[in-house]
């Protein structure tokens, strides 16, 4: 009510999201990161997806905030030269209705290196 009155809009304090999310649902891959972690291969459909996240719901119940994962976004085959793969952090694990659980990550670093981009400067062709 406060921000009606004062004519100011305010974020929610909960909403820390930097971009707007899109619903998309595309196969994601997922592993995990560290040895530290027992390995899997966690094959879901995305629910939506920002330039910096993705939200996805999981039959795995393995997934804890701050592990650090792998995803391929969007995942189509282990040899598809269109896929991108990050390195993420998960920032929310949620357990949702339906048994599975709904899984947040934040997207750190792409690990494809000129994908489909010119040749950096110094090297040869």
């Amino acid at each position: 009510m406060k921000a009606a009155m004062s004519g100011k809009l305010e974020k929610p304090v909960s909403d820390k999201r930097l971009s707007h999310r899109a619903r998309i649902a595309r196969p994601v891959r997922v592993r995990p990161s560290e040895p530290r972690d027992d390995h899997f291969e966690d094959l879901p459909i995305s629910v939506n997806a920002s330039k910096t996240g993705i939200y996805f719901a999981s039959r795995l119940h393995s997934y804890y905030p701050g592990m650090r994962v792998f995803v391929t976004f969007p995942y189509s085959s282990p040899h598809d030269p269109m896929n991108c793969e990050y390195v993420a952090q998960v920032v929310r694990v949620e357990k949702l209705e339906n048994g599975k659980t709904g899984v947040a990550v934040h997207l750190k670093m792409s690990m494809n290196y000129n994908a489909g981009g010119p040749a950096s400067p110094g090297s040869r062709s």
